[in-house]
Protein backbone atom coordinates (compact mmCIF):
# COMPACT_ATOMS: atom_id res chain seq x y z
CA UNK A 1 0.00 0.00 0.00
CA UNK A 2 1.56 3.20 -0.60
CA UNK A 3 2.02 5.76 1.90
CA UNK A 4 2.64 9.43 2.23
CA UNK A 5 3.16 11.58 -0.32
CA UNK A 6 5.52 8.92 -3.06
CA UNK A 7 5.57 8.23 -6.30
CA UNK A 8 3.29 5.35 -7.09
CA UNK A 9 5.03 2.38 -7.73
CA UNK A 10 5.27 0.53 -11.33
CA UNK A 11 6.94 -3.10 -11.31
CA UNK A 12 8.94 -3.80 -14.38
CA UNK A 13 7.76 -8.18 -13.60
CA UNK A 14 9.77 -8.88 -17.05
CA UNK A 15 11.65 -12.04 -14.66
CA UNK A 16 9.77 -14.66 -17.31
CA UNK A 17 6.88 -14.53 -14.99
CA UNK A 18 5.43 -17.83 -17.19
CA UNK A 19 7.77 -20.00 -15.84
CA UNK A 20 6.49 -19.46 -12.79
CA UNK A 21 3.03 -19.79 -12.98
CA UNK A 22 2.03 -23.62 -12.26
CA UNK A 23 -1.03 -25.30 -13.85
CA UNK A 24 -2.85 -28.10 -12.79
CA UNK A 25 -3.75 -30.16 -16.12
CA UNK A 26 -2.90 -33.18 -14.68
CA UNK A 27 -5.83 -33.46 -11.93
CA UNK A 28 -8.09 -35.74 -14.17
CA UNK A 29 -5.51 -38.67 -14.13
CA UNK A 30 -4.41 -37.87 -10.66
CA UNK A 31 -8.28 -38.61 -9.65
CA UNK A 32 -8.17 -42.01 -11.59
CA UNK A 33 -4.85 -42.47 -10.51
CA UNK A 34 -6.25 -42.34 -7.09
CA UNK A 35 -9.45 -44.30 -7.72
CA UNK A 36 -8.00 -46.98 -8.93
CA UNK A 37 -5.52 -47.36 -6.06
CA UNK A 38 -8.42 -47.67 -4.18
CA UNK A 39 -9.63 -50.29 -5.95
CA UNK A 40 -6.19 -51.93 -5.93
CA UNK A 41 -5.70 -51.66 -2.00
CA UNK A 42 -9.37 -52.92 -1.37
CA UNK A 43 -9.13 -55.98 -3.23
CA UNK A 44 -5.35 -56.76 -1.25
CA UNK A 45 -6.70 -55.83 2.22
CA UNK A 46 -10.20 -58.35 1.56
CA UNK A 47 -12.66 -58.88 3.44
CA UNK A 48 -11.48 -56.11 5.92
CA UNK A 49 -13.53 -52.67 5.62
CA UNK A 50 -11.09 -50.35 3.12
CA UNK A 51 -11.67 -47.21 5.43
CA UNK A 52 -9.28 -49.51 7.96
CA UNK A 53 -9.77 -50.51 11.82
CA UNK A 54 -12.22 -49.17 13.80
CA UNK A 55 -11.90 -45.88 15.70
CA UNK A 56 -13.38 -44.73 19.15
CA UNK A 57 -15.35 -41.49 19.62
CA UNK A 58 -13.69 -38.80 21.22
CA UNK A 59 -14.18 -35.04 22.35
CA UNK A 60 -12.36 -32.68 20.33
CA UNK A 61 -9.47 -30.39 22.32
CA UNK A 62 -9.42 -26.77 23.66
CA UNK A 63 -12.36 -24.35 24.37
CA UNK A 64 -13.08 -23.34 20.81
CA UNK A 65 -14.02 -27.11 19.77
CA UNK A 66 -14.79 -29.37 22.82
CA UNK A 67 -18.52 -29.82 21.81
CA UNK A 68 -17.76 -31.82 18.60
CA UNK A 69 -16.80 -35.28 18.33
CA UNK A 70 -14.59 -36.87 15.71
CA UNK A 71 -12.73 -40.31 15.73
CA UNK A 72 -9.93 -40.85 17.98
CA UNK A 73 -6.51 -42.70 17.67
CA UNK A 74 -7.78 -45.63 19.32
CA UNK A 75 -9.91 -47.18 22.07
CA UNK A 76 -8.36 -47.62 25.97
CA UNK A 77 -7.85 -50.75 27.72
CA UNK A 78 -10.75 -49.73 30.11
CA UNK A 79 -13.23 -49.19 26.87
CA UNK A 80 -11.84 -52.67 25.88
CA UNK A 81 -12.41 -54.55 29.25
CA UNK A 82 -15.80 -53.30 29.83
CA UNK A 83 -16.74 -54.66 26.14
CA UNK A 84 -15.40 -58.14 26.60
CA UNK A 85 -12.65 -57.97 24.18
CA UNK A 86 -9.08 -59.23 25.07
CA UNK A 87 -6.15 -56.23 23.97
CA UNK A 88 -4.06 -58.74 22.16
CA UNK A 89 -6.86 -59.50 20.46
CA UNK A 90 -8.62 -56.00 19.16
CA UNK A 91 -5.43 -55.56 16.47
CA UNK A 92 -6.04 -58.50 14.82
CA UNK A 93 -10.37 -57.88 14.60
CA UNK A 94 -9.88 -54.69 13.03
CA UNK A 95 -10.02 -52.29 16.21
CA UNK A 96 -7.54 -50.02 17.05
CA UNK A 97 -6.08 -50.06 20.35
CA UNK A 98 -4.69 -46.47 21.91
CA UNK A 99 -3.32 -47.69 25.79
CA UNK A 100 -2.23 -43.93 26.71
CA UNK A 101 -5.20 -42.60 26.57
CA UNK A 102 -7.70 -42.03 29.28
CA UNK A 103 -11.24 -41.98 30.00
CA UNK A 104 -12.28 -38.64 31.24
CA UNK A 105 -16.00 -39.00 31.30
CA UNK A 106 -18.61 -42.06 32.21
CA UNK A 107 -20.57 -40.62 29.14
CA UNK A 108 -17.41 -41.17 26.75
CA UNK A 109 -17.07 -44.80 27.80
CA UNK A 110 -20.38 -46.12 27.91
CA UNK A 111 -20.86 -44.57 24.50
CA UNK A 112 -17.51 -46.35 23.26
CA UNK A 113 -18.45 -49.56 25.02
CA UNK A 114 -21.38 -49.53 23.00
CA UNK A 115 -19.74 -49.04 19.75
CA UNK A 116 -17.28 -51.76 20.04
CA UNK A 117 -20.67 -53.79 21.06
CA UNK A 118 -22.35 -52.98 17.75
CA UNK A 119 -19.11 -53.70 16.02
CA UNK A 120 -18.92 -56.76 17.61
CA UNK A 121 -22.34 -58.08 17.45
CA UNK A 122 -21.79 -57.23 13.22
CA UNK A 123 -18.14 -58.93 12.88
CA UNK A 124 -17.66 -61.79 10.28
CA UNK A 125 -14.69 -63.42 11.33
CA UNK A 126 -12.69 -65.23 8.31
CA UNK A 127 -10.99 -68.46 9.47
CA UNK A 128 -6.54 -67.63 8.37
CA UNK A 129 -7.03 -71.20 6.63
CA UNK A 130 -9.63 -71.92 4.92
CA UNK A 131 -9.58 -75.78 5.61
CA UNK A 132 -8.70 -74.90 9.60
CA UNK A 133 -11.77 -73.37 11.59
CA UNK A 134 -10.67 -72.08 14.88
CA UNK A 135 -12.82 -71.16 18.22
CA UNK A 136 -14.29 -67.70 17.21
CA UNK A 137 -14.62 -67.91 13.47
CA UNK A 138 -18.07 -67.21 11.76
CA UNK A 139 -20.00 -70.04 10.22
CA UNK A 140 -19.50 -71.08 6.75
CA UNK A 141 -23.09 -69.40 5.48
CA UNK A 142 -22.13 -66.12 7.69
CA UNK A 143 -18.39 -66.28 5.34
CA UNK A 144 -21.15 -66.92 2.26
CA UNK A 145 -23.01 -63.71 2.58
CA UNK A 146 -20.10 -61.66 4.01
CA UNK A 147 -19.57 -58.11 2.19
CA UNK A 148 -16.44 -56.07 1.95
CA UNK A 149 -17.61 -52.71 3.74
CA UNK A 150 -16.43 -49.68 1.33
CA UNK A 151 -16.37 -46.42 2.64
CA UNK A 152 -16.69 -45.07 6.55
CA UNK A 153 -17.66 -48.26 8.69
CA UNK A 154 -20.01 -46.58 11.65
CA UNK A 155 -19.45 -43.14 10.67
CA UNK A 156 -19.51 -40.89 14.09
CA UNK A 157 -22.63 -38.73 13.64
CA UNK A 158 -23.81 -35.63 15.39
CA UNK A 159 -25.81 -36.50 18.68
CA UNK A 160 -29.55 -34.63 19.58
CA UNK A 161 -29.21 -31.18 19.85
CA UNK A 162 -29.59 -30.50 23.98
CA UNK A 163 -32.42 -28.21 25.18
CA UNK A 164 -31.93 -25.43 26.99
CA UNK A 165 -34.05 -25.32 30.42
CA UNK A 166 -34.73 -21.44 30.84
CA UNK A 167 -34.84 -20.56 34.31
CA UNK A 168 -35.95 -17.18 36.29
CA UNK A 169 -33.35 -15.01 37.70
CA UNK A 170 -33.89 -14.29 41.27
CA UNK A 171 -32.93 -12.32 43.96
CA UNK A 172 -30.23 -14.64 45.23
CA UNK A 173 -28.96 -14.95 41.76
CA UNK A 174 -29.03 -11.14 41.25
CA UNK A 175 -26.88 -10.22 44.60
CA UNK A 176 -24.65 -13.51 44.40
CA UNK A 177 -20.86 -12.22 44.16
CA UNK A 178 -18.93 -14.88 41.55
CA UNK A 179 -15.82 -12.66 41.57
CA UNK A 180 -15.98 -12.84 45.39
CA UNK A 181 -16.72 -16.26 45.32
CA UNK A 182 -14.03 -17.23 43.38
CA UNK A 183 -11.43 -15.31 45.61
CA UNK A 184 -12.27 -17.18 48.97
CA UNK A 185 -12.22 -20.27 47.26
CA UNK A 186 -8.59 -19.68 45.94
CA UNK A 187 -7.69 -18.54 49.06
CA UNK A 188 -9.41 -21.78 50.83
CA UNK A 189 -7.21 -23.62 48.49
CA UNK A 190 -4.04 -21.80 49.15
CA UNK A 191 -4.16 -22.50 52.87
CA UNK A 192 -5.52 -26.17 52.75
CA UNK A 193 -2.04 -27.37 53.55
CA UNK A 194 -0.80 -24.51 56.31
CA UNK A 195 -4.77 -25.26 58.26
CA UNK A 196 -4.24 -28.75 57.68
CA UNK A 197 -0.86 -29.25 59.37
CA UNK A 198 -2.65 -26.31 62.58
CA UNK A 199 -5.44 -28.36 63.20
CA UNK A 200 -2.97 -31.57 63.33
CA UNK A 201 -0.44 -29.92 66.12
CA UNK A 202 -3.58 -28.33 67.97
CA UNK A 203 -4.95 -31.88 68.38
CA UNK A 204 -1.50 -32.83 69.60
CA UNK A 205 -1.50 -30.02 72.17
CA UNK A 206 -4.78 -31.45 73.13
CA UNK A 207 -3.65 -35.14 73.59
CA UNK A 208 -0.80 -33.96 75.90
Amino acid sequence: MVKHNNVIPNGHFKKHWQNYVKTWFNQPARKQRRRIARQKKAVKIFPRPTAGPLRPIVQCQTLKYNMKSRAGRGFTLEELKAAGIPKKLAPTIGISVDHRRKNRSLEGLQANVQRLKTYKAKLVIFPRRARKVKAGDSTPEELATATQVQGDYMPITRGEKRSVEVVKVTDEMKSFKAYAKLRVERMNQRHVGARQKRAAEAEKEEKK
